[in-house]
């Protein structure tokens, strides 16, 4: 059995403070992008596209945005939570050398998709599983993702000249990390602790 795949599953973080600011080079970026285009979709729809954002003064834009969204989000905090959450670094935006933006197209593949005509999102779920391949191969080439989620996805449609009828799924912060931490972020700053696998787990029924 070959566990590597183990060990880049177990090694994925959500980097935030630790990117170098070094580009991305070419070859590992056509891997990175490589594996997220060979995600399964429905009814082989590939309904993902990838903007690359390199221009500084658009991740500038879009990290000011993230900040005022972490105000609004600060805002609806009390007590504890809100001393924790103060500690939290949210985004890697200006950090990191590059932005892949994931968007979804559910009109991809026409009106006909198989498999998707029972569960409505399963084209959502298809672009899902092309980040995680995105982010999974980024962690072996040794480089850093963070997923940013403090956004509103009018402003980011209007940032980017996205179509209206296109979704922006996730902005990804992408590049070379001085290094990864062993434990995640939220569990570091005391947010949230992983639940063991047993308890998720039910056999049969629920």
């Amino acid at each position: 059995m070959n566990t590597d795949i183990y060990h880049v599953i177990h090694r994925r973080r959500d980097v935030r403070a630790q990117f170098s600011g070094e580009p991305v080079p070419d070859d590992v970026l056509e891997r990175v992008l490589g594996a997220a285009h060979a995600a399964p979709s429905v009814g082989l729809s590939q309904p993902w596209d990838f903007v690359l954002v390199r221009d500084r003064d658009t991740r500038q834009a879009f990290h000011d945005h993230v900040q005022r969204e972490r105000a609004v989000f600060a805002a609806s905090l009390t007590g504890s939570e809100t001393e924790r959450f103060a500690r939290i670094k949210i985004d890697g935006v200006l950090e990191s050398s590059l932005s892949v933006v994931v968007t979804y197209d559910a009109g991809r593949g026409g009106t006909a998709v198989l498999g998707r005509h029972a569960i409505a999102d399963a084209g959502l779920y298809s672009v899902c599983l092309a980040i995680q391949n995105l982010w999974l191969a980024a962690t072996a080439e040794n480089m850093g993702v963070g997923w940013v989620s403090f956004y509103r996805e009018p402003f980011v449609r209007r940032l980017l000249g996205i179509p209206a009828e296109i979704r922006p799924v996730a902005w990804l912060c992408l590049g070379p990390v001085f290094h990864v931490e062993a434990v995640p972020d939220l569990e570091r700053h005391g947010w949230r602790r992983r639940v063991a696998l047993r308890t998720a787990v039910h056999h049969e029924r629920w």
